[in-house]
């Protein structure tokens, strides 16, 4: 189960730079671009992200993971309007998630945590997570693309690049 861990791990730092990738190729209106009205702007998944994280992850052994505090409606309004306050806030959400999951073992697994008041384990809240964060990163990978057409540089595989991309791991 250790190697559970560092996969989490691994795999949660990934979508952050999968993220942080998308931000770095994206001038500062465009992290603020919405589709329309219904839409989120990167700025806004961000903040919900960062807040979903910390309300999660703080006290996350103790205290229930949707705290009191917690306001969530509020996370999709649009009130993060620079560069540096998404970061902020991205970067603070992150290291909640890392500082809780990083000194976990292989016991802490399956402790009983709460989240809305309904019992998971260590193991099953951390999996909850993982897709929920997965899924937003998508949409701010997905906003990307469409706001850089063209320019959008892939974080993957690009498009008609599988043969070559194939050739080159099996080349060794």
């Amino acid at each position: 189960m250790t190697d559970y861990l560092s996969s989490a791990i691994r795999q949660f730092k990934l979508y952050k730079e999968l993220g942080e990738k998308t931000f770095a190729q994206l001038s500062d209106e465009q992290l603020f671009w919405a589709y329309n009205d219904e839409s989120n702007n990167i700025g806004t998944i961000v903040k919900h992200l960062s807040g979903n994280m910390i309300s999660r992850w703080m006290d996350f052994l103790t205290a229930d993971g949707e705290k009191e505090w917690r306001n969530r409606d509020t996370e999709f309004e649009d009130t993060i309007n620079t560069r540096e306050e998404l970061l902020e806030a991205w970067n603070k959400g992150w290291q909640c998630v890392f500082d809780a999951i990083t000194p976990l073992t292989t016991n802490d697994l399956n402790q009983t945590i709460l989240i809305r008041n309904e019992p998971h384990t260590v193991l099953e809240a951390i999996n909850r997570q993982m897709p929920h964060y997965a899924y937003h990163i998508g949409q701010i990978v997905y906003i990307g693309k469409m706001v850089q057409d063209d320019n959008w540089t892939s974080l993957s595989i690009p498009k008609g690049g599988s043969e070559a991309y194939n050739d080159e791991k099996f080349s060794t």
